[in-house]
């Protein structure tokens, strides 16, 4: 079974601090997760300086401020992203980043990013999936808030316009931060699974770790999680984020689950063939037994340990005869 992907969402988590990005990055590295991930984008691009916030980051931030005002502190500057990604090959962790307009797929393309991940918010945007399809890079596609007909609509864009379908893979996702468990919806994975035929993952803004372990067992092959330094630090993501060690709690239960799948096939495993002839049963005498004697259900029955006649054999030995004496709880031999 092909390893689960783990992507450590620092996002804009780094509040416009370098410092405080270059510890995101080591916070993921020591939790065990593949891939820390950033977001590039300029918001003069992005967003028009009027734009509302949504209502979950008008009541983690400044509610004065316009989502203009508010994500223009957060932009990194292309030096920046030569720091982040130097420091991830220092460290020894993939580094990723989304973009969130045409010139931070450029940007990012020309930096050598080797993968591409759409956000939710990009999903509907034709121009947007046009411009990272010529690439034909690996992309990962989240569908926040998408329905299946969207989702495939912007599938079709990207394969039209040079990605290789099989080069895409779909993340589920609800963009709600933090998202009420009765909206996280996992049994959308398996239908996204069965209808599209493209490796399926899950992003998750719930609080706490069980629902991506979870979604591991129904089957997700990526798992994103945002997760912070800090939940008490002002910023937009910070609230819906794991700390550290509940990151590191989560890779680690990943990593358990991911071992527990196995391949499917019903068959003992090497661990508990020695228990076999421990706890199954054999067909023994129930009473002494003259030689000669004919074996019926008055004279043998079955007991541990299991390394004699199954008793699923018993109709093979009724009414055969012992050739042998037997003393009870001797084990029937042919």
């Amino acid at each position: 079974m092909p390893r689960i992907l783990i992507i450590a969402e620092a996002g804009v988590n780094h509040n416009g601090s370098m410092d405080l990005a270059f510890k995101l990055i080591d916070g993921a590295k020591s939790a065990g997760a593949d891939i820390v991930k950033f977001q590039t984008f300029r918001a003069n691009e992005l967003v028009t300086e009027s734009a509302e916030k949504a209502s979950y980051q008008k009541s983690t931030t400044d509610a004065g401020e316009t989502q203009f005002e508010m994500i223009r502190k957060l932009e990194l500057t292309r030096e920046n992203h030569l720091e982040l990604m130097h420091y991830c090959e220092e460290v020894e962790i993939e580094f990723l980043s989304a973009p969130f307009d045409i010139a931070s797929i450029e940007l990012l393309n020309e930096l050598g990013v080797k993968l591409f991940k759409i956000p939710s918010g990009e999903i509907t945007n034709y121009p947007y999936l046009e411009a990272m399809a010529v690439y034909n890079k690996p992309i990962i596609m989240s569908t926040g808030m998408a329905d299946m007909i969207e989702i495939r609509a912007a599938l079709d864009v990207l394969v039209s316009h040079g990605t290789e379908r099989d080069k895409i893979s779909v993340l589920h996702c609800n963009t709600e931060y933090p998202t009420p468990f009765e909206d996280v919806n996992l049994r959308a994975i398996i239908t996204m699974q069965e209808t599209l035929g493209l490796p399926i993952g899950y992003s998750d803004h719930t609080s706490g770790i069980e629902v991506p372990i979870a979604a591991v067992a129904l089957g997700a092959t990526i798992i994103e999680k945002h997760f912070t330094l800090d939940r008490t630090l002002p910023g937009p993501d910070h609230q819906a984020s794991l700390e550290p060690y509940e990151l590191k709690a989560m890779v680690h239960s990943i990593r358990n689950i991911e071992l527990a799948l196995g391949g499917g096939q019903k068959q003992p495993s090497l661990s508990e063939k020695k228990n076999i002839a421990v706890v199954r049963k054999s067909l023994v005498a129930s009473r002494a037994i003259r030689m000669g004697e004919i074996f019926s259900k008055d004279n043998i029955t079955t007991k541990r340990p299991g390394n004699g006649i199954s008793p699923m054999q018993i109709e093979d030995v009724m009414k055969k005869a012992a050739t042998r004496e037997y003393k009870k709880d001797d084990q029937i031999e042919w």
